[in-house]
């Protein structure tokens, strides 16, 4: 077995636009339940309409890019709304029930045949990206790679990289204004007892509301990352179903719920762990160290999310904070 290779190769997937979308995700999910208590099993309804609200005007409408990302923004603003209105007032556990499905219900109406026209129905989308590409300044590298640290990327993927990590850190720095003000400390005291806070004669519904559409913005931002990654959008359960929230909320377990750069450091454990896992049983069915009747080739993908399952499990049990996280900042008031 190729042990450098397996360690290579999944160090250099911890870099690639993959763990920035999982990143942006579980940041805004970080605000959503590590500071608020809101248990938002939604976020790829965000991730859905941040993705097409930015790809349609350039689809449907011929317009910049510049415009359909004001237009995504804008689109998981009034989502956040619309879904917040009539279910912060739930309790936690239901409220995940209601943005699962949600999520599911955004999904499926881009799906539609009656709106082929411009979500492209089942087909998805396809060719909004090339003015983020056109700006690329990768693209007059040597055999169009580039090289970061030892890790050889294309340049499409250094670009979205680039962009990528760039939100990362500012998404970072703005959560750290946000948690650290007066504001960021009633989120807690929300999280905490909701009554107490509104016995102090704070709204908590509007705080609510208000986390809700800052950390929607951020999954917004995670689908679009994703589409520019692709180059396309489907509205397939692998893109934008229950799977990817429950995949950034692994990210941010990992990581540490109410910690600044949990979900940054859990999103690259995250990835970089189903590599290694993938790389691992690859090289090891190649020197024939795992025979082909116990796991064929078309398992692998599935035995990695078998190992990873296996990992969190281990990790609830010892250390249900995360890696970097603190019990006290997991009450939830439900």
């Amino acid at each position: 077995m190729d042990w450098t290779l397996v360690f290579e190769d999944s160090l250099k997937a911890g870099f690639r636009p993959e763990t920035v979308y999982f990143a942006l995700a579980a940041i805004g999910l970080n605000i959503h339940f590590g500071y608020t208590g809101l248990l938002n099993f939604g976020q790829a309804g965000f991730m859905a309409v941040g993705a097409y609200g930015m790809a349609i005007p350039v689809f449907a409408f011929d317009q910049s890019l510049w415009l359909g990302l004001v237009c995504g923004l804008l689109a998981a603003v009034g989502f956040a709304l619309i879904l917040g209105a009539p279910t912060l007032r739930l309790r936690s556990d239901y409220l995940g029930i209601v943005t699962i499905a949600a999520a599911e219900i955004v999904r499926l109406v881009f799906r539609a045949t009656g709106l082929r026209e411009y979500t492209g129905g089942s087909n998805g989308i396809n060719g909004f990206s090339s003015g983020f590409f056109n700006a690329n300044p990768f693209s007059g590298s040597v055999g169009g790679k580039w090289w970061i640290f030892d890790f050889v990327y294309s340049a499409r993927e250094a670009w979205v990289m680039l962009v990528g990590w760039i939100l990362v850190l500012a998404g970072t720095g703005i959560t750290y204004l946000l948690i650290s003000s007066p504001w960021g400390r009633v989120l807690k005291a929300v999280r905490e007892d909701e009554d107490v806070v509104k016995a102090l004669g704070k709204n908590a519904f509007a705080f609510k509301m208000q986390s809700l559409i800052i950390g929607g913005l951020f999954g917004a931002g995670a689908g679009m990352i994703l589409a520019l990654s692709q180059g396309s959008i489907q509205p397939t359960p692998n893109d934008l179903g229950p799977t990817r929230t429950f995949f950034a909320y692994a990210a941010l377990i990992i990581g540490g719920t109410a910690r600044l750069w949990g979900p940054v450091v859990g999103s690259f454990i995250f990835v970089t762990l189903l590599s290694f896992t993938d790389n691992l049983v690859r090289q090891a069915q190649q020197a024939d160290y795992i025979p082909e009747t116990l796991i064929s080739s078309n398992q692998v993908g599935i035995i990695r999310f078998v190992v990873l399952g296996l990992g969190l499990m281990l990790l609830m049990a010892f250390r249900p904070q995360g890696i970097f996280g603190d019990r006290k900042e997991m009450a939830l008031d439900v």
